[in-house]
């Protein structure tokens, strides 16, 4: 195997008397779609919130391209290819869908959103956020104000602002929650597509999108890792099968 692009060595973050994240370790390989599934409450979010530097460790650490970046806030992690999107759509609804691109470009260089009237209108910038509306198909929705985009667009555009960031690795929180049967296909397709271009950690309830996307698999229960492995041999796991999958969820492999 590859050297890990990630690794996560004994994390643990407590909430009070609770434990989101329980010596929890974790590699993910450059090219990979890693997908990180488990019931509500596993600290699957809270994990993803500390890769990206929202929430602090008590102990343990992170490793991101061969780097401890434990203890950088989250901009710096940005900077180095850290992009997330998040479980709930944290756009700005009230600007264009390019203005959104172009301004997410345009803080990971390091400026203030304070100077959002030159996104607007430095040219570079407006290319660059261009081409992340084309790659994720919402080039004609380019100058649409975001509380007009459908819900599936919303999390579509989601996407463009990140890979605006030029992330080496890609962190999605539910990309599928809220979307309806058409739209969860088209984030699938796109999805499938763009893990030929950018490694991927994906957080999702969505089994049957789990089972399409996923190189390998991880399982949290409780904060700690129960099983990690491809698609058929988590399928398997009799102890996946009694702490989340069940005895009678039937998986259907779309290839």
């Amino acid at each position: 195997m590859a050297e890990p692009l990630l690794r996560v060595d004994n994390l643990v973050r407590r909430y009070g008397g609770i434990t989101a994240t329980d010596n929890l370790s974790m590699e993910v390989v450059p090219g990979e779609l890693h997908a990180i599934i488990g019931p509500n409450g596993a600290g699957k979010t809270t994990l993803i919130s500390q890769l990206t530097g929202q929430v602090m460790p008590n102990s343990g650490t992170i490793y991101f391209a061969g780097r401890d970046v434990t203890s950088l806030p989250s901009y710096k992690r940005s900077r180095l290819g850290l992009a997330r999107s998040f479980q709930i759509t944290s756009l700005l609804k009230d600007f264009s869908a390019i203005d959104n691109v172009a301004l997410a470009a345009q803080a990971h260089d390091g400026h203030s959103f304070r100077f959002w009237g030159n996104a607007r209108k430095e040219r570079q910038l407006r290319e660059v956020a261009r081409a992340a509306l084309e790659r994720v198909g919402l080039g004609k929705r380019a100058d649409i104000v975001v509380s007009q985009l459908s819900h599936g667009e919303q999390r579509e555009l989601e996407l463009a602002v990140a890979l605006a960031t030029k992330p080496q690795l890609l962190l999605l929180d539910e990309p599928m929650a809220g979307l309806g049967v058409t739209e969860s296909a088209r984030m699938v397709a796109l999805l499938k597509e763009l893990r030929k271009e950018v490694t991927i950690v994906l957080v999702e309830h969505d089994m049957e999108a789990v089972f399409a996307l996923a190189d390998r698999i991880t399982v949290l229960v409780y904060g700690r890792v129960i099983a990690c492995g491809v698609p058929d041999a988590i399928r398997k796991d009799e102890e996946v099968k009694r702490a989340y999958l069940g005895e009678q969820h039937a998986v259907t492999r779309h290839d």
